[in-house]
């Protein structure tokens, strides 16, 4: 994998990385083992609070390219719309999931 950019973003308290992997001869890289490589360049970091976005994948080339978002806590996470939470949903921890789901449930409380 190479970083084509990397920012850090002190207003939303997160890391910014561009990226390209070159995957020859290989399967596009699930969305899991991009995070987990990302989680390996940036030592330290949480994997429950890596989020990966606008993953492409050329047709006809083995390259993959898109953004990855390092973010420094849960708090600063709540930026992400709701279906984001829901597509890393699987690669969370089991406290992480419970935390989202208690948050769910206090921001979805209605009119009953």
């Amino acid at each position: 994998m190479e970083i084509k950019d990397r920012k850090e973003n002190k207003v939303l308290n997160r890391v910014e990385i561009s990226f390209s992997w070159k995957h020859d001869g290989k399967a596009t890289p699930s969305r899991k083992e991009v995070m987990d490589l990302v989680r390996t360049l940036e030592p330290g970091s949480n994997p429950d609070l890596i989020v990966v976005k606008d993953c492409v994948t050329r047709f006809g080339q083995p390259l993959t390219t898109g953004l990855a978002y390092i973010y420094g806590s849960a708090d600063a996470m709540s930026v992400e719309p709701g279906y984001i939470y829901k597509r890393h949903e699987p690669f969370r921890s089991a406290t992480a999931a419970d935390e989202a789901d208690s948050d769910d449930g206090a921001t979805q409380g209605g009119d009953e």
